[in-house]
């Protein structure tokens, strides 16, 4: 678009499929790249005034997998997002008298975007976790480059991000084992101390450390994966390249729900049966209720979500009962050579 006068031209997403239209606009708004190539965002809902933004890279009108650009990634251009009465943004783009700006209408595919300038990559936004869903999605590409399915891509990248956490895991689990075999000492202590909870406390700490227990060590596992899972949300929530993809059997799209409910269902059977093998020191009835109903309020929540982060959380349990079973039968060894070396020091002595 060669431009001889300064004039506004409005970018908007055009419409979409009536069919689809809560596909297409689940991710919809306008998406700005200043000069000093910030991102800015504001989705529908959210247009409050007048936004300037001068000499920006480009400016998009988006939503779930396509985009209307315009750009000029060496003059820059002149943007303005304004507000409708619902507050959805306007998106005005001006270019200088003697600017020549491009424009693509597409989807928000990484390699073609990348083919036009890598700069414009940026037009897929992951909100907060872009510096881990950037990463993510470039590896389930290149395991997808040998797979050629992105199922399978996705059920490798699990069991990858699985191995590399593997070590804080074990370390994590075998704290909970720990704290599991305390318990009984827990209460003892509780029952001892109960009024004088400063003197309790002292006499906890004490013991945690004289068997090696840390009682947060068990949560560090499951808070690394919230990050994770936030930052797998939006790659799959927003690939367009798994958009009609299949992986096995009725699975035919990985962007779109299961439609037969079996991978929720599944996901929520291979929760529960985590939670079963699982040491637990919860002590609380209420949140031992709210724990054993946890897998019921997941499948649930998660019954519409893309059938590809279903798969993943799938595979995520799957091979967490696996590690699991692998910890549980190493802390029982682990404990009778500890019993095994204690008997004989008191042989010896």
């Amino acid at each position: 678009v060669k431009t001889s006068k300064p004039v506004n031209y409005f970018l908007t997403t055009g419409a979409r499929p009536i069919a689809d239209t809560s596909m297409y606009m689940l991710v919809k708004g306008a998406l700005v790249k200043g000069s000093d190539r910030i991102i800015t965002t504001i989705e529908d809902g959210d247009a409050v005034g007048d936004e300037i933004f001068n000499n920006a890279l480009f400016a998009a009108a988006t939503d779930r997998y396509y985009a209307s650009v315009l750009y000029d990634l060496k003059k820059g251009l002149n943007v303005t997002v304004a507000s409708d009465k619902g507050e959805d943004p306007l998106i005005f783009v001006k270019g200088s008298s003697d600017s020549t700006m491009q424009g693509y209408i597409g989807p928000k595919e990484y390699s073609i975007l990348k083919s036009l300038s890598p700069e414009l990559t940026d037009v897929i936004e992951y909100g907060w976790f872009t510096f881990l869903s950037k990463p993510f999605f470039a590896v389930i590409v290149w395991i997808h480059g040998f797979v050629g399915n992105w199922g399978w891509a996705i059920i490798l990248f699990t069991l990858l991000v699985k191995i590399i956490l593997f070590p804080l895991s074990y370390k994590g689990m075998m704290s909970m084992q720990k704290l599991k075999d305390l318990a009984p000492k827990m209460k003892e202590l509780k029952a001892k101390y109960g009024k004088d909870s400063q003197k309790m406390n002292a006499k906890m700490m004490e013991m945690y450390k004289k068997n090696g227990a840390n009682p947060m060590g068990g949560c560090l596992p499951m808070l690394l994966q919230i990050p994770v899972f936030f930052a797998l949300y939006r790659v799959l929530l927003n690939a367009d390249e798994l958009q009609g993809a299949p992986w096995v059997l009725w699975i035919e799209d990985l962007s779109r729900m299961d439609p037969y409910y079996v991978l929720p269902l599944l996901m929520g059977a291979s929760m529960y049966f985590q939670q079963k093998i699982t040491p637990s020191n919860i002590t609380d009835p209420l949140q031992e209720k709210i724990f054993k109903f946890f897998p019921v309020i997941m499948t649930v929540f998660f019954i519409t979500f893309p059938s590809g982060l279903v798969l993943y959380w799938l595979t995520n349990n799957i091979l967490s009962i696996g590690q699991q079973y692998y910890i549980n039968g190493a802390y029982e060894k682990h404990k009778a050579a500890a019993i095994a070396e204690h008997d004989k020091s008191k042989k010896e002595h």
